[in-house]
């Protein structure tokens, strides 16, 4: 998924240059009343599979589902998404099931 990585551009190939549109630029997840404590694991693992629900509905358009996957990478941690992105492509995922691309 070279289109959006964890730790790669959010929403423009080149990053804002002031502090302002650094602010403008970042975009997390709202607040959600289902997960209510602080620990968001089951937060994140929920934005990662309505992630992956996107791409099923759109038959893998990554464009369309752009903004879903940022929500899942603001809120889950890096070593996690890179997990579960390795695991789709291996086919051993155990969320929602839809194939990486490539394969």
């Amino acid at each position: 998924l070279a289109w959006f990585r964890c730790r790669g551009p959010v929403a423009s190939p080149s990053p804002p240059a002031t502090m302002s549109s650094i602010v403008n630029f970042m975009k997390t997840t709202q607040a959600d009343k289902r997960f209510p404590n602080q620990n968001q694991a089951n937060h994140c693992w929920n934005r990662y599979n309505e992630w992956v629900m996107c791409l099923k509905g759109t038959q893998g358009d990554e464009d369309a589902c752009k903004g879903v996957r940022q929500l899942a990478v603001s809120l889950c941690p890096c070593e996690w998404v890179e997990k579960w992105d390795e695991e789709r492509e291996e086919g051993a995922f155990a969320g929602i099931k839809f194939p990486a691309k490539g394969e």
